[in-house]
């Protein structure tokens, strides 16, 4: 019997071939997933707008209502009053990770953030507005993040390297992170899924037994949902600190 490879899933395929010159617009399953996601997203909401909100929430009121607080709790526990100018940006990157998690553990989907360059986008995404910011707030005083205070000559020789190279790569490490978290799990529920299947094919006892793989499936599914929540959460609340460290310098 021939078996797929757990990492087809990660395959990016166009739907729609489009290019201009060198400029390649083709439509992929990784971009239509993304389409579809923020589209629902952004149609619960306007269909809210549109009709009301109600008193007492009905279910997908609540749903949406609860990930505007959590959006908004993460960046008033991490920057305070100062950041609430910045929560349609995080609100933004919040809900298209959460989603974007989500989205992937449906059947035949495409999970965007299990490719490190999707990762990477969002990561110094986060990164270039932290420094603007930064920037914009404290002008050139911005390099005092490299040097830290009382800092002798001699020390800020070796110190400023090691403080750039460390402020460079939180985003690469903010990537990683999720990229590594999405492709690990997802991978591991294909190969628990392929396994069951080539048992379904052996037949005789092998038939019965396959319950048992598909039994830790449903256990693995449940867990790599909470993963999905808990790294958009963590994705999140990093942002937010990169941005509370632009703002007092820390």
């Amino acid at each position: 019997m021939f078996v797929f490879s757990p990492l087809e899933q990660f395959s990016i395929l166009p739907l729609l071939s489009l290019s201009v010159t060198f400029i390649d617009f083709s439509i992929t399953n990784a971009v239509l997933t993304s389409l579809i996601s923020l589209g629902s997203a952004w149609c619960l909401y306007f269909l809210l707008s549109v009709f009301g909100l109600t008193i007492v929430p009905v279910r997908w009121q609540l749903i949406l209502e609860s990930l505007y607080e959590t959006a908004a709790g993460l960046i008033w526990d991490s920057v305070g009053a100062r950041g609430q100018k910045y929560f349609p940006f995080i609100f933004s990157i919040f809900l298209f990770v959460l989603l974007s998690n989500v989205s992937g553990l449906a059947p035949y989907s495409f999970t965007t953030t299990s490719h490190l360059v999707q990762t990477m986008v969002l990561a110094y995404t986060v990164f270039i507005g932290v420094m603007i910011i930064c920037a914009g707030v404290h002008g050139f005083h911005m390099l005092s993040l490299f040097l830290p205070g009382g800092t002798s000559l001699g020390l800020a020789f070796l110190l400023v390297p090691i403080e750039i190279i460390s402020y460079v790569f939180k985003p690469v490490s903010l990537a990683v992170r999720l990229f590594a978290n999405m492709m690990a799990g997802h991978t591991l529920l294909k190969v628990i899924v392929g396994f069951a299947w080539s048992m379904i094919g052996s037949g005789g006892l092998l038939l019965i037994v396959h319950i048992v793989p598909l039994a830790v499936l449903v256990v693995l599914f449940g867990l790599e949902l909470a993963v999905s929540l808990i790294q958009a959460y963590v994705f999140t609340i990093l942002s937010c600190i990169y941005i509370n460290d632009a703002l007092v310098l820390h």
